[in-house]
């Protein structure tokens, strides 16, 4: 069953902190009150005592003196004389009837513990019919005992009035307390419901969409230094999760443009093997010099579209964190390595001289021979494919204490500006009409910079309207993984 603690639940945070404070409050008046009546009671009862002290000094003072209780006597204060020489308390004949109560009782009992005691007595009684009274007993002289008697009812009278006051105050406060604290404590959170409506408004967005953004951040500067904070924090969880967001929209731009770009590069050999293969079947059985030029032609495309795929393989590979690099690590001279290439693009690229320079004569570091034979490879062969013929291209080798570098120099066109930032993307050709014949499928550099990253390395493009520069710089000490 739903009681009260469900119920207190289910209600706002500032009626729960406004009622919470009320109780606290009326526990900390419970407290002050009960203290205060507490001490102006003993203030009160103290001042009887001392008064009831005085009067009997004076009054003592007219017994000695004429046998009797002159003087000036209080309204409803009783006065009673006991004669104790035989050592039990005997009552004076009083000069006024009113001067004793109708019951005696309290009052002998009274003189009897002063006698017993040798000292005041002070005691509080409740008469007969008279109420509560503070009774006060004092020798007079040797054999003679006054007590005396004040009637509580003042202080009782003042005591309800001083509660009364009390209950009344302090239920006023706590109810101002109540209402405008809970008025103030609404106003300080209202950031935090401006926070939750903002929340809300981002659940109200379809986050599923690829272009899908977090326009909503939660405004204002009220509350105080800890919504401050949590503001900041809430709009910096906001800032990661729309950057992320942006991230993943990024992704998958790429990824389709990614598929995109390898079907249509895979789709241009597939129809040249469809045609070839047609041309074979019908035409090409009874001309033999035919066959040989088609089967040749065959040959051509499947092997383009086994570099396409060797090229996608290997960036799959690089791309997997749970998969090895295929690395085979072995010590290698890189200044040998570097005159290899430069051998293999001389003869496969005779129309464009190539400068090839080193500073130190040999540079031993421990990489893979292969992939950084084929870093080489695609970094040369991209400077044959986007320079005219003639260009001239330079190959060199440079070392510091803890770096490697080989650079690419042509003497070329340069390359863009809108196109220097996206050159390693994949299947992304600053020469949009390029074939593959013409200028690869754009996969060069992108597999130049995975295998580069694979070693710890970096690749990096400068370039001018007259010549671009890519420098390959590998650590002389890495953690490339072995395969």
């Amino acid at each position: 069953m739903r009681g009260l603690p469900w119920r207190y639940r289910r209600l706002r945070l500032g009626t729960r902190l406004a009622l919470g404070l009320g109780a606290l409050a009326l526990v900390v008046f419970g407290v002050v009150g009960t203290a205060l009546t507490t001490y102006m009671r003993t203030y009160l009862s103290n001042q009887l005592d001392d008064q009831l002290g005085l009067a009997q000094v004076a009054q003592s003072k007219s017994i000695v003196d004429s046998g009797s209780l002159q003087g000036k006597k209080y309204y409803r204060w009783y006065y009673a004389v006991y004669d104790v020489k035989d050592g039990s308390p005997v009552l004076r004949r009083p000069e006024e009837s009113g001067d004793l109560p109708a019951d005696l009782d309290d009052l002998t009992a009274v003189a009897r513990a002063q006698l017993r005691s040798g000292t005041e007595v002070l005691r509080t009684s409740d008469l007969t019919d008279e109420g509560e009274y503070r009774l006060r007993a004092c020798a007079v002289e040797p054999g003679v005992v006054l007590v005396s008697g004040a009637p509580l009812a003042d202080i009782d009278a003042t005591m309800r009035r001083l509660i009364t006051v009390q209950l009344v105050a302090f239920g006023l406060a706590l109810l101002a307390l109540v209402v405008f604290g809970r008025r103030m404590l609404r106003r300080g959170l209202t950031p935090l419901s401006d926070m939750a409506h903002t929340a809300h408004g981002i659940t109200s967005h379809d986050l599923t969409e690829s272009a899908a953004r977090l326009p909503l951040r939660a405004d204002g500067r009220d509350g105080g230094q800890e919504v401050d904070e949590l503001r900041t924090a809430f709009n910096t969880m906001l800032e990661h999760i729309d950057a992320s967001l942006a991230v993943r929209a990024e992704a998958e731009q790429r990824l389709r443009r990614f598929v995109a770009d390898a079907s249509h590069e895979l789709r241009t050999p597939l129809m040249s093997v469809r045609g070839y293969a047609d041309l074979f079947q019908y035409a090409a059985a009874n001309a033999p010099e035919e066959r040989d030029k088609h089967l040749a032609r065959l040959r051509q495309e499947a092997a383009r579209m086994g570099v396409l795929l060797d090229d996608l393989l290997l960036l799959a590979r690089l791309d997997a964190a749970e998969v090895e690099a295929p690395m085979r690590l072995a010590d290698t001279d890189l200044v040998a390595l570097a005159e290899e290439a430069g051998d293999a693009f001389r003869a496969s690229h005779p129309d464009r001289p190539l400068t090839r320079t080193s500073t130190p004569a040999a540079l031993h570091l421990r990489v893979d021979p292969h992939r950084v034979r084929q870093i080489l490879d695609n970094l040369l062969t991209n400077a044959a494919v986007h320079t005219p013929p003639g260009t001239p291209v330079t190959l060199t080798v440079t070392a510091t204490p803890d770096t490697a570098t080989v650079q690419v120099t042509d003497a070329g066109p340069g390359i863009p500006p809108a196109d220097q930032e996206r050159v390693f993307d994949r299947f992304y050709r600053v020469d949009k009409a390029r074939t593959r014949d013409r200028g690869g499928s754009g996969l060069g550099l992108s597999v130049a910079t995975a295998l580069a990253t694979a070693h710890a390395g970096t690749i990096t493009l400068t370039t001018t309207p007259t010549t671009t520069t890519f420098t390959l710089a590998l650590p002389l000490t890495h953690p490339t993984r072995l395969l």
